[in-house]
């Protein structure tokens, strides 16, 4: 299987980067200080600003400086439990020379920490959760995205593993591949691939060729 795009956009957490073991312990130790039920967090938290999630769980607080704090907490335990999702290494690698961006929830700094601490390459773009004013699911951080490369959205392939995320992709206008196990979470998605071990990348004529294993 073959999509064709103009332009790469990537999610991080949970796309290029496994890292549940260290969200679960900021928003665990976050919580903890709150008073907060961790199962309230991570029943939303995945893909979603933390902004927004401190405003849904804890509207009383400050959010910029519950923001501050949990970015402290974010470098402290950037490797905990992070892991690079299998093969996504060996694809960043195929990309350089092309235009590509991660568009990820997580801050501008932490996602670049996260990144550099994992050994992958960083993005000549990023668009981070400070970059805009409305996160995920909303479209507006992939419209930026595309826009940041010179593109439209309509002219770009997505890489997501949240449902937030997903659909923000999706309504930008971009294509949409799901990473992880399990079903799409929405009819549009193109394909759903367990990692990036099995993906391919072509150039040619402007334009890049995706090839997918034949039983996603």
């Amino acid at each position: 299987m073959l999509i064709e795009t103009r332009a790469i956009l990537l999610d991080m957490d949970g796309t290029l980067v496994q890292s549940t073991g260290a969200v679960e312990l900021v928003w665990g130790l976050w919580c903890q200080r709150h008073g907060v039920l961790l199962e309230n967090v991570l029943s939303m938290c995945h893909g979603v600003r933390s902004e927004d999630v401190i405003h849904h769980v804890a509207p009383h607080l400050d959010i910029e400086a519950e923001l501050v704090a949990l970015n402290q907490l974010e470098f402290q335990h950037a490797m905990q439990g992070s892991v690079i999702v299998a093969g996504a290494d060996r694809f960043l690698g195929t990309l350089v020379g092309q235009p590509w961006a991660v568009v990820t929830s997580a801050s501008r700094k932490v996602a670049l920490e996260r990144l550099a601490i994992c050994g992958l390459p960083l993005p000549d773009v990023l668009v981070g959760s400070d970059d805009v004013s409305a996160g995920k699911p909303d479209p507006q951080p992939y419209r930026l995205g595309a826009q940041r490369l010179g593109l439209v959205a309509q002219d770009c392939l997505a890489f997501e593993d949240a449902p937030a995320g997903v659909q923000s992709a999706l309504d930008a206008g971009c294509q949409v591949i799901q990473i992880g196990t399990g079903s799409a979470f929405d009819p549009r998605v193109r394909a759903v691939v367990p990692d990036w071990s099995e993906l391919s990348l072509k150039a040619a004529d402007g334009k890049l060729l995706i090839e997918l294993p034949a039983h996603s």
